[in-house]
């Protein structure tokens, strides 16, 4: 299985937007069509035009062309846009309306060890995720020094790109990402998504980060 959305994020030297890994109505009973036509089509195109355009103010900076006092907005402005991009090509591969059960054994072994079980691993996801103030995503992350499994509360995409933190597993709960259809029920949104992760694509994902 390929990280098709992932892998397809960047091309020709600059970031691009990949075409949804599914067809819109698979993305039901979780989302609608609409929904994620408009949060694919102009959110994450937003994101993706704003990270090339920080990479090349930054460029024109490095290359005396603008202000070298601008260099700390811009930086701010590449790791809002391109941590939106990243993620936004997480949470499309981690959605599918035919979810099967985690059954990889290294997955399980690695939740069951961080988390106690299953279970409890849903317990905190679910509450970081319904717990954000405001604008952010829940994440499931492999921690690159001990290789352990945590889930973080995000509150602005750019804090999704701390050292070392690599997501396996992302919900966004930014209110475009549900609002046609949950309207201010977050909670409700991410009992559907839970329901509905694509635990195949996660699995392979954190496979590959743990075997590097």
């Amino acid at each position: 299985m390929e990280n098709h959305c992932c892998k397809e994020g960047f091309a020709g030297g600059v970031y691009v937007l990949p075409p949804l890994p599914r067809e819109l109505s698979e993305y039901e009973p979780v989302l609608d069509a609409e929904t994620v036509r408009l949060h694919h089509d102009c959110h994450h195109a937003a994101y993706v035009a704003g990270a090339n355009g920080a990479m090349t103010e930054l460029r024109r900076i490095a290359a005396g062309k603008e202000d070298a006092n601008a260099a700390p907005c811009a930086t701010r402005k590449l790791a809002f846009n391109l941590g939106g991009h990243l993620l936004h090509c997480l949470y499309w591969n981690c959605i599918c309306s035919d979810s099967k059960p985690l059954s990889d054994s290294a997955l399980v072994a690695a939740i069951a060890e961080q988390f106690g079980d299953f279970d409890g691993f849903v317990r905190l996801f679910k509450s970081a995720a319904i717990g954000v103030q405001g604008s952010g995503w829940a994440i499931l992350a492999v921690e690159q020094m001990s290789r352990r499994l945590m889930v973080l509360a995000v509150h602005r995409h750019q804090d999704a790109l701390v050292g070392g933190m690599m997501p396996i597993l992302a919900c966004d709960v930014w209110e475009h990402a549900y609002y046609l259809r949950y309207q201010n029920n977050r909670a409700a949104y991410v009992d559907a998504f839970m329901r509905h992760i694509n635990w195949e694509w996660v699995a392979h994902r954190f496979n590959n980060i743990c075997q590097n």
